[in-house]
Order: C-alpha cells, then structure tokens, then sequence
C-alpha cells in the first residue's frame, strides 16, 4: 500500500514541465500578436474659421484723388513805371478788391497830371475864345476846327495823366488770401512786367479738380442721368471728401463736369467739384480724396478680402464650407472694394459659409472643421476671473 501510494503523488520534474510548457505558450500568443499590429486612428478634420455671408444694404461710393485748386487767382503787377515806396498788406492775411497794396512814387505822374490840367485849360479857352470870332468871319473855320480838336486831344491827356496817378496806388484786383511779396521797397518795376509782386486767391470756395479715366466720366454722367448719384435740393451731384490724415472735411460740396476733352495721351479728363471752404483749411496743392455717393445697393454680398484669392489668370476665387462640411471652389466676380471687404455680384449668396483663416489647410473636397471666424480683438470670455470664483475667507 505504501508503494501504490507513492505511485500516484506528480512528480517535482513532472510539475516543472508544466510550468515550462505554460510558459512556451504564453510567449507563443504574444509574439503572433506582434505580427498583426492595430491600424492608426484617421486625423480629424482641420479646423477654418469661416464667415457666414448676409445680404445687407450697401451705400456705393467712389473714390477719387485730387487737389485742391483755388477758386479764384490773380497775379499782382505795375502798370506804371516807379520806384516802390511802401507796402501796405500784411503776407498771408485776407484782403478786399480794391485795396491797396503798394505804392509807387507818385510825384512824376502827379507832376504829368498837373501839366496836362493846364494845357487842357488853354486849349479850351482857345476853343472858346475862336468860336464867337468864327460866327462872325472874323478867323478861319479851319483855325476854329484845329482849336477844338487841340482842345479835345488836352482832355484825354488830362484822362491819360489821371489814370496813371491812379494805377501808381497798386490795388487788389479780388478778394481773398494774400501771399508772400516778392519785392521789397525801394524797388524798381516796370508797367507789365514779367515778375509778379504778389498773387491772391480766393480760398471760399475751392475747386477740386481730379483725374479719372474717360469711361469713369461717362459711367458718372450716366449715374447722374439717372438719378443714381446723390444730389442737393438744386439737382448737383453731392461730394465729400477726406483730408489728407483721412478725416471727413464738414462740408458737402457739389460735383461740375467743366472738362470737355479727352488727354489723347492718357485718355484721362479732370474731373471739377466746388467745395466751401469757410475756415480756409483747404489750401492751393493740398492732396484729398473725393467721394460720390452713388446710392444704395440692396441685397448686396460683402465678403472679407481676406478670404477671396486670385487664381493664375487674376480671376478672384474662394473656398466655401458646404452643408457637409466639404470644401467647395468658388470662382466669384467681384465690382469694388468697400473697406476691407469685396462686393461680390456673382459667385456668392447669403448664408454660404467663407473660409477666412486656415485656407492652407483646406483643400477643394476635403473635410473640415469650421468654427466661427473672431477678429483679433475679439476674444470670447469663457472663464470667469479668479476675483469672483474666489471664495470669501471663513471667518
């Protein structure tokens, strides 16, 4: 019994085979799971910040560069020959018309003036001295006829002397803002001289004249026949225009189609509005930018410039998230720049969704993940400050 007992208890070898085999097997199931490795997970879609298009009303203006031009300008010169005595304005102040601005030494024509009053006296006392002597035969009518007309030849030298004396007190021809003076006194001028003494312009109100190519003109002249443009209560066309820091000027002038021919050069042609200029800002030279107010455009499509490209012929395109999130190719016609924006005619309606950032990720036909596009400053406030989710110290 004690043999058969022993007989059926395993064996230490027995039990280590075993623990071995077990062991085989395990290592066995871990190297055919090495041979057959998982897939990767698909990347999710990129992210684009897209705008979702609307149609609003849209005010159409036209830009035009230009200068300001005074109204009116009159360059100061002798008439007469002389020596400058004085100067009797003040430089860059307003003067009248009529006002006097220098004066030429006077006492040669004074002097002129003087003999010629004489010698008019004489010759008419002649004249009538010969007139009852005539009646009665008793001098020629021939010698009368000579005094008369010696009489009237006095008259207009007597006339001619005056004027003269006149034009020695150089006078302002129109009202307005005087310049600098280019002659000092104790100059020499001469009548009609090339050089000026001085200009004046006329500052209220002001031109401003701007070159546009001639089928702008024509486009605004049929705006305007139509009743397009904005106009004043007396039918003109209404401008505006911005300075040159791009502020709005306060008043509202009016548009002048003066120009009647065409540069053959540049096929351009100036373009006239008159402005009012009551605190003389608007300077001779200084550069602004015209506005026409063209109307309103209903239903309009504005998309952000940053989110329309040029294909390579030039033709502007932009992606757009579809229902399904796919990228869609828009091939668009655009009119003008309004701002940072495009006004697009075709290729875009409202509601569609217009990639604005991640364009480098989004391909035509490929998924994305569009979010709402935030401007720079406009950052979302998601989490409330450490002041107020603070709690108050127990006491």
């Amino acid at each position: 019994m004690p043999a058969v007992t022993a007989s059926l208890r395993p064996s230490r070898y027995s039990s280590g085979l075993q623990h071995q085999g077990g062991c085989l097997a395990a290592a066995a199931v871990l190297l055919a799971g090495c041979g057959h490795q998982a897939p990767p997970p698909t990347p999710a879609p990129p992210k684009v910040s897209v705008v979702v298009l609307k149609a609003e009303s849209v005010p159409i203006t036209t830009e035009l560069p230009g200068r300001i031009n005074a109204y009116r300008t009159a360059d100061v010169r002798p008439q007469v020959n002389g020596i400058i005595l004085k100067r009797l304005f003040v430089q860059g102040s307003e003067v009248k018309a009529g006002q006097q601005l220098y004066q030429i030494d006077p006492a040669p024509y004074r002097a002129t003036y003087d003999s010629a009053v004489a010698a008019e006296a004489s010759a008419r006392a002649l004249a009538e001295r010969y007139k009852p002597l005539v009646e009665a035969n008793a001098v020629s009518k021939q010698d009368y006829d000579n005094s008369v007309a010696s009489n009237l030849q006095a008259k207009a030298a007597v006339e001619t002397a005056r004027i003269n004396l006149i034009y020695t007190r150089v006078l302002s021809p129109i009202t307005g803002r005087i310049g600098r003076s280019f002659i000092t006194e104790g100059a020499l001028v001469t009548a009609n001289q090339s050089a000026v003494l001085a200009t004046v312009q006329q500052l209220d109100p002001v031109y401003v004249d701007v070159t546009q190519p001639s089928s702008t003109l024509v486009r605004l002249r049929r705006e305007a026949a139509a009743g397009l443009l904005k106009q004043n209560a007396s039918g003109q066309t209404q401008v505006r225009i911005l300075l040159e820091d791009g502020s709005d000027y306060a008043h509202t002038g009016t548009l002048e189609f003066s120009e009647v021919t065409v540069d053959v050069g540049t096929g351009s042609v100036t373009l006239r509005g008159l402005m009012p200029n009551p605190e003389r800002l608007l300077l001779p030279g200084m550069f602004v930018r015209e506005q026409l107010q063209e109307g309103v455009r209903q239903d309009a499509v504005l998309a952000p410039q940053q989110g329309v490209s040029h294909d390579q012929k030039g033709d502007p395109t932009a992606l757009v998230v579809g229902p399904d999130n796919t990228v869609e190719l828009r091939a668009l016609q655009t009119d003008r720049a309004i701002g940072d924006q495009w006004l697009v005619t075709s290729g875009l309606k409202p509601g569609d969704r217009l990639i604005v950032e991640g364009l480098q990720l989004a391909k035509p036909g490929a998924k994305v993940q569009p979010e709402e596009y935030r401007p720079p400053g406009a950052v979302a406030r998601t989490t409330r400050p450490a002041s107020e989710t603070a709690q108050p110290p127990a006491k």
